[in-house]
């Protein structure tokens, strides 16, 4: 009888606690939802807001991540960054596509979770083109069917039971991802060969490519994913963000490096630091700064280059003409410009795919290449011919200044007080001139005579060659 009564007294304990355990627990927690804006070209600025997004939202443990696309494609690099975060995320991804998601934009919505759609939206023509709206070869168009139909694949498949038979159909069949790429694919009763796929967002629901048609954020989240008691936040980018995306885009990166290059380049063909050098500073400081703060410029990587830089002054300025420690120079300068694109750490590029590997090369040769060809039309046309023909001084000086007569030096021997490589200065029976040597490179302290003068400067020759010249005459 004791038993019994203990028994029953437990049994009305553990109904109590069940009946206060439900009061316990919000009847509808608030969820948060983080929205990320990609209203612009697939580029690296678009890149850096989405990691940027999904890394804010992490720390905030939200619910879920909405990315509210509008975008006619763009690179297929910052795209296939972009779908990878999204594939690999730990917080489900949606994407509701405002009114475009072509190209660049239909890979990175095919990653996502959920796809939903405004009416008279349209996904897909992910065809990859040049600047000029032209088809690439068939080398590249590959590559994108191969990433756009694992990216399908990479959803699974869902399980179907009818009666006694099991099918298992594909949550995004890959052929019809594989169709946006490349009119040659056929999809049975969707498209024939000669087309490209583009849906609209009745047929992206009709063949699983659309979760849900709404035509704002809040009814998305609301009658799709099912939270009527939510937070929206937004991610917000600063304008340090907008410029960090700004800089690594690859052309401002040629173009930074073709400055790095023609300033050093200009700054060698004058005497003294000025604007060349100014604005070569400048803009190695433009291109290492972003890439250090997100991690891909390590300190090693930005000393390479600088040594590159050192290798070339002391050939250029110790010893005279151009040899091993000039060329080592430029292979540091190089290395140090690539590996600082490069998303490795220290000497392991385990993490490095050729296609990294490629663009970064490219990025910098193509600067290099650019630099080099500008460096030398400009060489010829900077000046009273050029580009500052409106403010350069072009009177002849020899009619409209005093200047000593000239043409008695000729003959006469002096000293070189400068280096001349080929200008410096030198001095003559104790006056000091404008000096150009006429024999290549002359040391400071070598014995040389005149030859000519115009423009006044007068054009000198080491005494050797001289006398050589004197005795060929």
């Amino acid at each position: 009888m004791v038993n019994n009564t203990k028994k029953k007294s437990r049994c009305g304990l553990w109904g109590l606690l069940l009946l206060l355990i439900p009061c316990s627990i919000p009847a509808g927690a608030q969820r948060l939802i983080y929205k990320i804006d990609i209203k612009r070209e697939i580029d690296n600025t678009s890149q850096l807001f989405l990691s940027k997004g999904l890394a804010e939202a992490h720390s905030l443990n939200a619910d879920g991540v909405l990315i509210h696309l509008n975008t006619y494609g763009g690179q297929v690099d910052m795209a296939d960054s972009m779908r990878t975060a999204i594939l690999y995320s730990q917080i489900p991804v949606y994407v509701f596509i405002d009114n475009n998601a072509a190209s660049a934009g239909a890979l990175i919505s095919i990653a996502a979770k959920k796809i939903y759609m405004r009416k008279g939206a349209n996904i897909g023509a992910a065809t990859v083109v040049n600047q000029m709206g032209e088809s690439m070869p068939d080398k590249y168009q590959s590559y994108l069917r191969s990433m756009i139909r694992s990216t399908a694949e990479a959803h699974g498949k869902d399980t179907i039971v009818q009666g006694r038979d099991t099918l298992f159909r594909w949550v995004r069949d890959p052929a019809i991802a594989e169709a946006m790429v490349d009119e040659r694919i056929v999809v049975p009763n969707l498209i024939d060969s000669g087309k490209v796929l583009t849906f609209t967002a009745e047929e992206a629901v009709r063949w699983g490519y659309c979760d849900g048609i709404a035509e704002t954020v809040d009814e998305l989240i609301r009658q799709h994913l099912g939270y009527s008691d939510y937070e929206l936040k937004s991610y917000s980018p600063s304008w340090l963000d907008k410029l960090k995306g700004f800089l690594m885009s690859p052309v401002i990166q040629s173009i930074l490096i073709l400055i790095i290059i023609g300033g050093i380049y200009f700054e060698l063909q004058t005497p003294g630091m000025g604007f060349p050098s100014a604005a070569a500073v400048l803009a190695a400081i433009f291109y290492f700064a972003p890439l250090y703060i997100d991690g891909l410029a390590q300190n090693w990587e930005i000393l390479v280059f600088i040594s590159g830089l050192l290798l070339v002054a002391v050939e250029i300025f110790v010893i005279p003409g151009f040899g091993f420690t000039g060329i080592g120079g430029i292979i540091f300068i190089l290395a140090g410009l690539i590996l600082s694109l490069l998303n490795n750490f220290n000497f392991d590029f385990e993490g490095v795919s050729a296609p990294d590997f490629g663009r970064a090369t490219l990025t910098v040769l193509l600067g290099v290449g650019t630099g080099f060809i500008l460096m030398l039309w400009l060489s010829d046309r900077i000046g009273n011919r050029g580009l500052f023909r409106k403010i350069a001084l072009i009177t002849d000086l020899e009619t409209s200044v005093s200047v000593p007569p000239l043409d008695s030096l000729i003959g006469k021997e002096g000293i070189a007080e400068t280096v001349l490589r080929p200008s410096g200065k030198v001095r003559i029976e104790g006056e000091w001139y404008d000096g150009v040597s006429e024999s290549g490179f002359i040391e400071k302290g070598t014995k040389v005579k005149v030859v000519r003068f115009e423009n006044a400067q007068v054009y000198v020759v080491s005494s050797g060659a001289y006398e050589t010249r004197t005795r060929h005459l």
